[in-house]
This record gives C-alpha cells, sequence and structure tokens, in this order.
C-alpha cells in the first residue's frame, strides 16, 4: 500500500516524524482568496468528538480558517461507519465549502462494501492523508490478559464472556474477525461491542466496559496507563508501544494473518466539486499544503499525537484505491 516508501519511511509516515521534513518541501505560495472562499467553510466530521479524526480536524480548523482568511466550522455527523457523513457531503451543493475531514481508510471502503452505500469511491476527491497509523490490539489491564493466544483461548473455551470493543468498519473489527476465522473460533463467541468513534471505544476498554479493544494506536496514546498491550498490527516491532507484531504474537498457535493497513486520515470534496471548480479545488489543496507547512502547526499537531504529512491528492487518491482492493478480498468477514 505504501508502494515506493521505503520500511523506514513507512515508519516515520505512521509516528508522523516525516511531516515537518516533507512540510518544509512542499511550501507554496499563498493562496489567493479573491472569490473563493467568500463565506465560512464548514468542515464536517465522520465520527463523533473525542475520536483521532475529531482531533485533527479541530486541531486543522483554527489554522487552516488562516490560510483561507475564513471561518471553518466544524460538525460531528457520526453514524453507519460514516456512511451518515459520505451522504450528507454528498448531498450538499458541490461548490468547494463543505469539507468532508474522516478517517476515510478502512471506513468509507466498508460501508461500500459492507454497509449497502449507494456511493463510490469515485464520488470523493481526496486532497490528502495527514496522518497514517497502524491498529493496536490492548485488553484492559485489569483484565487478566497478558498475552493474545491467552485472550483468544478465553473467547474459545468460554463463550459469550469476552466483551471486546471495535469502530464499526474499522481495520481493528476486520482484525478480530480475522483472528477468530483463522483459529477457529465461532464469531458469536465474542461479545464484540462496536462504536462510531474510537474515543467511545478506547473510552469502553480503559473503563473497564469492555475486555479489551483491536483500534488504531497512536489515537491511544491517552489511555496508555490503564492498558495492557497485547500485538501490533505490523510486521515488526514499534517504539510506542512494547508488544509484539500480531504474527510473532500467534506464533504459539500455529496462526499467522494479513497484516492489514491500519487508518489513513485526512480532508477530501466530492469529485463533482473538483470537476465542477477545479480553480477551487487547487486552492483548498493548497491551503492544507500550506497549512502543514508552518512550522507552529507542526509543533502543535506533535504535541498532540496528530500526524501531519502532506502527500497530495494524487497520491492520496492512489492509496484509497489500492485500501479498497485490499478490504474487498476480506469484506466477507463484516457483513
Amino acid at each position: 500500500m505504501f508502494e515506493g516508501i521505503s520500511q523506514t519511511g513507512r515508519k516515520m509516515l505512521m509516528t508522523g516524524t516525516l511531516a515537518a521534513v516533507l512540510a518544509s518541501l512542499t511550501m507554496t505560495a499563498p493562496v489567493a482568496a479573491d472569490d473563493y472562499p467568500d463565506r465560512p467553510v464548514d468542515m464536517v466530521v465522520g465520527f463523533g468528538t473525542g475520536g483521532s479524526a475529531d482531533r485533527m480536524a479541530r486541531a486543522m480548523s483554527n489554522f487552516l480558517s488562516e490560510e483561507l482568511e475564513t471561518p471553518v466550522r466544524v460538525t460531528n455527523r457520526p453514524g453507519a461507519g460514516t456512511q451518515v457523513s459520505a451522504n450528507y457531503i454528498l448531498s450538499r451543493p458541490d461548490d468547494g465549502y463543505t469539507v468532508y475531514a474522516s478517517t476515510f481508510a478502512p471506513y468509507l471502503t466498508n460501508t461500500i462494501l459492507t454497509g449497502g452505500a449507494s456511493y463510490a469511491i469515485d464520488d470523493f476527491s481526496f486532497v490528502n492523508f495527514q496522518w497514517f497509523d497502524l491498529d493496536l490490539i490492548a485488553a484492559n489491564k485489569d483484565s487478566g490478559f497478558e498475552d493474545l493466544p491467552s485472550l483468544l483461548e478465553e473467547i474459545r473455551d468460554n463463550p459469550g464472556q469476552v466483551r471486546g470493543s471495535v469502530v464499526q468498519g474499522s481495520a481493528g473489527h476486520l482484525m478480530v474477525r480475522l483472528l477468530l476465522d483463522e483459529a477457529g473460533i465461532p464469531q458469536d463467541n465474542l461479545n464484540l461491542v462496536t462504536y462510531n468513534s474510537g474515543g467511545e471505544a478506547r473510552s469502553a476498554v480503559a473503563g473497564g466496559q469492555v475486555h479489551f479493544t483491536s483500534i488504531s494506536a497512536e489515537g491511544s496514546e491517552g489511555i496508555r496507563e490503564f492498558l495492557t498491550p497485547l500485538a501490533v498490527v505490523n510486521d515488526e516491532r514499534i517504539d510506542q508501544w512494547d508488544a509484539p507484531p500480531i504474527n510473532e504474537a500467534l506464533e504459539p498457535m500455529g496462526l499467522e494473518v494479513p497484516v492489514l493497513q491500519g487508518s489513513m486520515r485526512g480532508f477530501a470534496v466530492s469529485s463533482e466539486m473538483e470537476r465542477q471548480y477545479p480553480e477551487r479545488f487547487e486552492a483548498l489543496s493548497e491551503a492544507i499544503q500550506n497549512t502543514l507547512a508552518r512550522k507552529d502547526v507542526q509543533d502543535h499537531l506533535s504535541a498532540n499525537d496528530i500526524g501531519g504529512v502532506w502527500i497530495g491528492p494524487e497520491r492520496a487518491n492512489e492509496l484509497m484505491q489500492a485500501n479498497y482492493e485490499v478490504f474487498e478480498k476480506y469484506a466477507h468477514l463484516l457483513k
């Protein structure tokens, strides 16, 4: 999925440490705002408050407002794995005054593959993905689970007794289903609770309402003290979490699962907006690029553990298509 990016570069993208370097290379001329925008821009978040997409949108909105020289108003429209927000975006005028902020991969993909959405990936133009993340499987520290095999064995041996939290349609959701499938454990053995935002899913495991969670790793820093990390969904260990890579964790069980790409967060508009108003699309893209090129923005994002990479529309759309093709292969597990 990160074709053309080295393993080291890939790790840096995920942690956001490459952001400042990339941003410094991508500074463009100031955006001319003579005609667009001449009124406030609405930024619609595909999840509830407190999750990673919401934090990214709110962190960026004030700075982006300065670049666009107009207010940027953030609202949340969670539901149905981002289908509610996606339909809302497509129902708005295609004039560039409604911007979509979300964790697009894999949620938007899964609304199409498993949620019965009437739209397609091509109905959206992705301006930029600025925050890449991998998933973490972690147990509540008081749950008694110290490794992934013991968790799976408990699910097998005591149907209905283990509770887990995931965000509906996420890579973490699919990974839990894949784990049960590969281990030959009936899906109904697990009491899996789905949420519309990462904040809700994390609160559930931190508060002990569920035994474990499978969710974006970087956004989980705030609840680290409540967790026992069991595995990271990656090919190798990472510095942020003291946990084995997923397939290393599964070795005692003789199992292996596909390593799924976690989250890709950023901004998009309807594809009709880009088609009808290409100059506005360019102005919005440059405003986001310029925002990410600012040192004060990078410092703010870094202080809040939020990614800040600029990859641009062409690469963002390529990655979204690649994500769709990967998840299409396993979508039947989420139905």
